[in-house]
């Protein structure tokens, strides 16, 4: 759960081939949200105290940007660590420990399952985004790199580094060059976003009045809010369905998808984040005192604090956020729903990712070796006619 500068780009969407050669196998994608808000607030306030003296305002621009986005941060996480802090000191340990043990097997499969679907649906991200880069990479290949660069990547942090080298790693051996790498991650990227926007809309639509008694604002206010929602993402859907698509996402220029494609990536992207939610409402304990469509708005507003935090997998902020908005028969029974749920969809997807990744590495050495002996082999196809 991404900073960013941008570069120059190429005709065909993807960097220059100096970025290549630099070997950038990197885009910036989920961390564009938070500094695009934080680039707009420093040109205003740059534009407000900046004398006109200074000749590089973008230069400060940049700089408060990245201040802003530091400050945003450390705040949101600071806070976390308060809210945490108190409910943990009001929470008795045993109390805790009989919340876990009273989780019933039949909940955590279904934890389990929802897992699954979720990370099913996130190999789809990187097909989709295979299919409009018209790149021909096996789905098996498609799905190794997605689970992997996003089961390390929310657990880690730093997606930047982590998913993005993953990523590179396994698509290099298929010919694919750091730029197109770098775009299929920006695409991919976008899924999650219109899975997130659709969500959100669709929540506070629905669900206004249920969610009225979370951010106390007035039902009729959160359905405009989710209409609003809806309408601008039916404005992009007839966007893409009119011809060609080109915009200019962080430094890529890129054609985005189409109309099949993008109806594609609201399809996966609101399946991948109702799974993971519908992991952690297994977890809760019965009877629970929300309903699932309110708690998966509930949840994305808590993921995207989490982003916004830039703390590994939203740590602590999104558990804080959970632990205020959510109604619980106690706060340790909402606790030791919230650690399990680390454990099941973040801890175990990661640890299978490592063996993943073992496992790919040495199958791609055996091959190379057998290769090489085959190699050796044909060099002297009669063998030894000496003696």
């Amino acid at each position: 759960m991404e900073g960013a500068t941008a570069r120059q780009t190429g005709s065909d969407g993807e960097p220059t081939r100096d970025d290549e050669a630099r070997g950038e196998p990197v885009c910036r994608a989920r961390a564009a949200e938070t500094d695009g808000a934080a680039d707009a607030l420093a040109v205003r306030v740059a534009d407000a105290v900046i004398p006109d003296a200074v000749g590089d305002k973008a230069a400060v621009r940049r700089r408060l940007a990245r201040i802003a986005a530091y400050v945003l941060s450390f705040g949101m996480l600071g806070l976390a660590v308060f809210v945490l802090a108190r409910t943990f000191m009001h929470i008795d340990v045993g109390e805790l420990r009989a919340a876990v043990a009273e989780t019933s097997g039949e909940r955590i499969a279904l934890a389990f399952l929802f897992t699954a679907v979720s990370f099913l649906a996130l190999t789809g991200y990187d097909a989709l985004a295979l299919r409009q880069l018209k790149l021909h990479v096996p789905y098996r290949i498609a799905a190794l790199a997605s689970f992997t660069s996003y089961a390390i990547s929310f657990t880690l942090g730093f997606p930047i580094i982590t998913a993005g080298t993953v990523r590179y790693w396994i698509y290099a051996t298929r010919g694919l060059s750091a730029g197109k790498v770098a775009s299929l991650t920006v695409i991919a990227g976008l899924t999650f976003w219109l899975g997130m926007v659709l969500i959100i809309g669709l929540g506070f639509l629905v669900r206004g009045a249920g969610i009225a008694h979370l951010d106390h604002l007035d039902p009729f206010l959160n359905r405009a809010i989710g209409a609003a929602v809806i309408a601008v993402l039916v404005g992009y859907l007839v966007w893409t369905a009119r011809g060609r698509r080109r915009a200019t996402i962080q430094g890529f220029k890129l054609e985005l998808p189409g109309f099949r494609l993008t109806a594609g990536q609201l399809l996966l992207g609101f399946v991948d984040l109702c799974a993971a939610a519908a992991t952690l409402y297994a977890l809760l304990a019965p009877p629970r005192a929300i309903d699932y469509i309110t708690f998966v708005a509930v949840y994305v507003f808590g993921s995207l604090l989490g982003i916004a935090s830039n703390a590994p997998g939203g740590i602590g902020v999104f558990e804080a956020t959970m632990l205020k908005t959510v109604p619980a028969h106690s706060q340790a029974s909402l606790f030791a729903a919230l650690l399990m749920f680390r454990i099941i969809y973040y801890l175990v997807p990661f640890v299978l990712a490592l063996a993943l990744l073992g496992a790919h590495e040495a199958v791609k050495r055996w091959t190379g070796l057998r290769a090489s002996i085959g190699g050796d082999d044909d060099d002297d196809p009669e063998g030894d006619t000496t003696g």
